[in-house]
């Protein structure tokens, strides 16, 4: 068991918890598809119908026309209000069948008897005489006379579902004949509880009678119309494919079904695809006015012939206030009834929109493929690369399902693949984005004691190789001298002692931190510090020299308030005296330690140099000793002065040592020069082995009151002479001498 356990943990910490991460996300986006909930279904709809709004179907033939009962028909006085006249409809059809029309299909219900049919009105008009009432009563109705004209064409009559069930259904009605192949079709056709159809004496004069119910989508969009549905337990087909089978003279619609539902209708000379419920995604055209005569004009015989000879003729209303406007992808306000006629042209043209059962395994591999390509390689491309790249797929994604589209009428969802990648993507920029976060915390937690605010912010913000890495530095090491005397005077007082330690430790590291060094460590009264590193300086010879100064300004500053302090306070006044060495050189930088604990440090040869400089501090008698590369970087900007050459433990070369006594100002003063030609005069001669002469100029030296700061250096060369006076050097010495302390 704790084996399993492991395994996911090796995982994550082998690939990245973000990886992980996303693997999961993925999979989460899979399931989600899989249940297909609304939200889902209707961004996916919404996709198909950007496609149509930027390409409709275009028209190249006009196979069908629509009589509109529009508002110019409804405003004359010969037909007047709807409902009209049954006896004017009937002429209508009769005029249409006489020009030709190959199928009439009306887009209304005639659900009950005309309120105009002669015996009605005989029974209605109370002033009638007897005579008038029977010539009325013996009048056929105006039901009547519209079946007769209905067996005189071919006509389709429209019915519609309803929500509740009626009792009177007509059931003797002829039935269409239906073959199926595969499963039983039923249980996925658009159901209705109830059926309503017109008058009894029409529907049994009719060629045929479909359904023109379209239910729209959730968001009250047509998008697919159902061919065939069930409705009180009677199958029915749609209007517009009722149309079909009755111009082409099928006895019987073939239903083919698979495990999923329906797959397709066939009817003689048509193999019509579905989708699993037996609907078709309509191609729509832009709205063509074109394709509408108004019902008046078609009455009174003012329609070209061309309008209605071989079409296929739909009758139905555009008029406001007869309720039947729909919305399309292509269109927010289009009469119903071309809808009808927009499925025949899709039809008739071979322009169906197909959605096949393959196209979710297409979207399913091509989420996953691009998803697992984001997560194993978006982490190791740049953030303008990563862009392009995602800009290539999100392209290739859109072209090709804009290819299906436009080429092969097929439904290729890419927004679910585009989708589920960009939410891995962006789920990795965030783990990115928290992983910077939590590196700059850390940064400022591990540097911000030793670094000013200002650089530790440009630290987070470009963070460094922290696994290690060679890099020049120059190195500090201070240490107060004789502070072990000074701390026995705190002997019995640990907060004084403390107190003082912070006291002079604060403006020393506050002169480092000023010129842009990093803190190191702290040992005890001592301090380590270096320059650039964590952060590039290409001046760190320079402010390390400049930073070893102000820490001798600051430490004066300190000794004077000491002093004060004691002769107030009655006590001894021990003054601190700080001794710094400084070395440029290669080093290695970077986090050291354990797996608890770690410190951003340096390591190597010129640290260990700094350190014995800072060590030899009391030996010259200058507070301030650098090694020659820190010295050369500085010479024309302050005041150095040549020590000694000396020879170092565990280093083959010698290496000559500086003094730092001043800035500028300091370097252009008398005094400096006459140093410095002390110094010069008195190291040539020594290291020529001319011991008189260099007595002789350690000599001079000591008559001058300015060269007093030159005390122990002439004290150690003297010390030097004669122990070479008595055991001289090989003859192969080049002057160097070899350190015995540190």
């Amino acid at each position: 068991m704790k084996r399993l356990k492991a395994v996911p943990r090796w995982f994550a910490r082998r690939f990245g918890y973000a990886r992980v991460m996303c693997l999961l996300l993925l999979v989460a986006f899979a399931a989600l598809r899989v249940a297909d909930p609304p939200p889902v279904q209707e961004f996916r709809l919404r996709t198909f119908d950007s496609f149509q709004a930027f390409s409709p179907r275009p028209k190249t033939i006009r196979p069908v026309t629509i009589v509109d009962i529009d508002e110019k028909s409804v405003s004359d006085p010969k037909l007047g209000q709807w409902p009209w006249p049954r006896t004017r409809i009937a002429e209508i059809i009769d005029q249409l069948t006489r020009m030709g029309a190959l199928v009439i299909a009306f887009d209304v219900v005639f659900a009950e008897p005309d309120r105009l049919n002669p015996a009605l009105a005989a029974e209605t008009f109370p002033n009638l005489d007897e005579t008038t009432r029977e010539r009325l009563k013996a009048l056929p109705s105006n039901d009547q006379v519209l079946a007769d004209a209905l067996r005189r064409s071919r006509i389709v009559l429209g019915e519609t579902g309803s929500p509740e069930p009626r009792a009177d259904l007509d059931m003797t009605l002829p039935v269409t004949g239906f073959a199926m192949l595969g499963d039983d079709p039923i249980p996925f056709m658009q159901p209705f509880p109830g059926l309503l159809r017109n008058v009894p004496v029409i529907e049994h004069a009719a060629a045929g009678r479909g359904l023109f119910t379209i239910p729209p989508e959730r968001d009250g969009i047509i998008r697919r119309v159902p061919m065939i549905m069930r409705a009180q337990d009677v199958t029915m087909l749609a209007l517009s494919f009722e149309m079909l089978r009755v111009v082409t003279a099928s006895d019987t619609v073939l239903i083919k079904t698979a495990e999923g539902g329906i797959v397709s209708l066939g009817l003689r000379g048509f193999q019509i695809p579905t989708d699993g419920n037996g609907k078709i995604w309509v191609h729509y055209a832009k709205h063509d006015p074109s394709i509408y005569v108004s019902a008046i004009d078609v009455l009174e015989g003012r329609v070209a012939p061309e309008k209605i000879a071989k079409k296929l003729v739909l009758i139905g209303p555009s008029a406001i206030g007869l309720n039947d406007i729909k919305t399309t992808p292509v269109d927010p306000a289009m009469p119903g009834v071309e809808v009808h006629a927009q499925v025949l042209e899709s039809v008739l043209t071979g322009s169906i929109l197909t959605r096949p059962y393959w196209g979710i395994a297409v979207e399913f591999g091509g989420a996953v493929v691009l998803g697992l390509l984001v997560i194993l390689f978006a982490p190791r491309l740049g953030a303008i690369t990563l862009v392009a790249v995602g800009g290539l797929f999100a392209s290739a994604l859109l072209g090709v399902s804009w290819y299906f589209y436009t080429q092969q009428r097929i439904l290729i969802d890419f927004t679910y693949p585009m989708l589920s990648t960009t939410a891995v993507y962006l789920t990795l920029i965030f783990a990115n984005f928290v992983r910077e976060q939590e590196q700059r915390r850390q940064m400022r937690s591990v540097f911000g004691q030793y670094l000013s605010p200002v650089l530790v912010e440009q630290l987070a913000d470009s963070p460094p190789k922290l696994g290690g890495e060679e890099r020049e530095i120059t190195v500090m090491f201070s240490d107060v001298r004789g502070f072990t005397s000074i701390s026995e005077s705190y002997k019995h007082d640990p907060q004084g002692l403390t107190q003082l330690m912070n006291r002079f430790l604060t403006p020393l590291t506050n002169a480092i931190i000023a010129r842009k060094g990093y803190v190191d460590k702290y040992m005890g009264d001592a301090i380590m510090a270096f320059w650039n590193a964590p952060l590039a300086d290409k001046d760190h010879q320079l402010n390390a020299c400049e930073a070893a100064l102000d820490m001798l300004d600051r430490i004066d500053r300190v000794n004077g308030e000491r002093e004060d302090e004691a002769a107030h306070g009655g006590h001894v006044y021990i003054p601190l005296k700080v001794g710094i060495g400084l070395n440029t050189g290669i080093g290695v930088v970077g986090n050291m330690g354990s797996d608890l604990k770690f410190n951003y440090s340096a390591l190597g040869d010129s640290v260990n140099l700094a350190s014995r400089l800072e060590g030899q501090t009391k030996e010259y008698g200058f507070p301030i000793i650098v090694g020659a590369a820190t010295a050369m970087a500085v010479k024309d900007r302050l005041a150095i002065l040549e020590l000694d050459f000396i020879m170092v433990k565990g280093k083959s070369e010698p290496e000559v040592i500086y003094a730092i006594t001043g800035r500028e100002d300091v370097m252009h003063s008398e005094r400096f020069q006459l140093l410095r030609n002390l110094t010069i005069e008195m190291l040539a001669a020594y290291r020529s082995r001319d011991w008189d002469e260099a007595l002789a100029a350690i000599a001079r030296g000591r008559k001058k009151d300015e060269a007093k700061e030159l005390e122990k250096l002439f004290d150690l060369y003297e010390e030097r002479i004669r122990a070479y006076r008595q055991n001289p050097p090989p003859e192969d010495w080049n002057g160097a001498h070899a350190l015995t302390s540190k």
